[in-house]
């Protein structure tokens, strides 16, 4: 496993998506811990895992770790990235900037609905969803604000979370929106690191410098470097997100 996550990597990438999955890390005894990953979309279309990171904190690893993290892919020869799509991770969009300063930083579409729905009433979600819908799918960065306004005048006086949330979210929301459709597919969400995850169970994990976790084998961890076909439709248009954001 050290061997192929040291591997080289490609010069570029258009995209790549950062996410982070709950496993069961032995160390010790067995207990849930993050594992951050890194998916990449290639030059010709296929997906790629570039590494895995085992997590020390449950709330985020800094801005530190990601430098740290970051640094590897480019020290394995990734030189240029396009755009980086991942959510709420503290301090990722400064180790973006940092390392790759021409990167976009996208943040995840449908996390960031999943979270403006944790603020709402359930009896809302169908009324909200729909409101919701013309900021993602707006044709155009104004298009975008103009049902934003409409959302806040609606939803504001009642769930004033939802609208801090899209707010402070704003500029790592709009990039996707300068892309046509069949590309915003690809890049609204980071949900193709849930699917791959699914086949992770256990990984052993020894301390490494400064107690780090290297990660030393996983079961049920099958074919890694194995490059997928992007061929799988997005969940924000497909209806994937509880049937609520299609």
């Amino acid at each position: 496993m050290a061997e192929w996550q040291s591997r080289p990597l490609d010069a570029v990438y258009p995209v790549i998506f950062i996410d982070a999955v709950n496993v069961k890390i032995r160390d010790g005894n067995v207990a849930n811990r993050p594992i951050y990953i890194a998916l990449a979309v290639t030059v010709e279309g296929t997906r790629d895992i570039l590494g895995l990171w085992a997590g020390e904190h449950g709330d985020g690893e800094g801005a530190k770790f990601w430098a740290r993290v970051l640094s590897e892919i480019k020290n394995r020869g990734t030189h240029d990235v396009c755009m980086v799509v991942c959510d709420g991770l503290k301090g990722l969009p400064a180790a973006i900037d940092t390392v790759w300063p021409q990167a976009i930083t996208q943040t995840c579409i449908v996390h960031l609905l999943r979270n403006s729905f944790r603020y709402a009433s359930k009896k809302h979600w169908g009324a909200l969803a729909k409101d919701l819908k013309p900021i993602y799918t707006a044709p155009s960065e104004s298009a975008a604000l103009d049902a934003f306004v409409a959302v806040t005048e609606a939803w504001g006086d009642r769930y004033p979370a939802i609208i801090k949330l899209w707010e402070s979210a704003w500029p790592e929301f709009v990039p996707f929106l300068q892309f046509d459709t069949h590309i915003r597919t690809v890049i609204c969400t980071t949900n193709a690191i849930v699917i791959w995850s699914s086949r992770m169970s256990v990984f052993d994990v020894r301390h490494g410098v400064a107690g780090s976790l290297v990660l030393l084998s996983g079961r049920g961890y099958l074919q890694p470097s194995r490059k997928q076909s992007l061929r799988r439709k997005s969940a924000c248009y497909t209806g994937g997100f509880a049937g609520l954001v299609a």
